[in-house]
């Protein structure tokens, strides 16, 4: 087994990782500061307000995202199962 291909299979699984959850992880950033603004303006300090935004956008943000989901996870699967077949050569 060749190092420097483990450590290249690593880091583009890594690298997957963060572009798969990126868009769940900027949603969820820009939902919760609106209702942190709208929180400290209005002077609402309750802290389940904050969820059930959170939870809407990312149940709804999954929903439309399934296709591209699907999609790109399979394409990854075959690319790294291709892949690790060439590490026992």
């Amino acid at each position: 087994m060749n190092p420097d291909l483990a450590i290249d299979l690593f880091k583009t699984t890594v690298v997957f990782a963060l572009y798969v959850v990126a868009p769940f992880l900027a949603a969820t950033l820009i939902v919760g500061l609106i209702t942190s603004l709208i929180q400290s303006v209005t002077s609402i300090q309750e802290p389940t307000l904050t969820f059930i935004p959170k939870l809407l956008t990312l149940s709804g943000l999954a929903i439309l995202l399934t296709p591209w989901l699907l999609r790109s996870l399979s394409e990854f699967t075959v690319t790294i199962v291709t892949r690790m077949g060439s590490l026992g050569h």
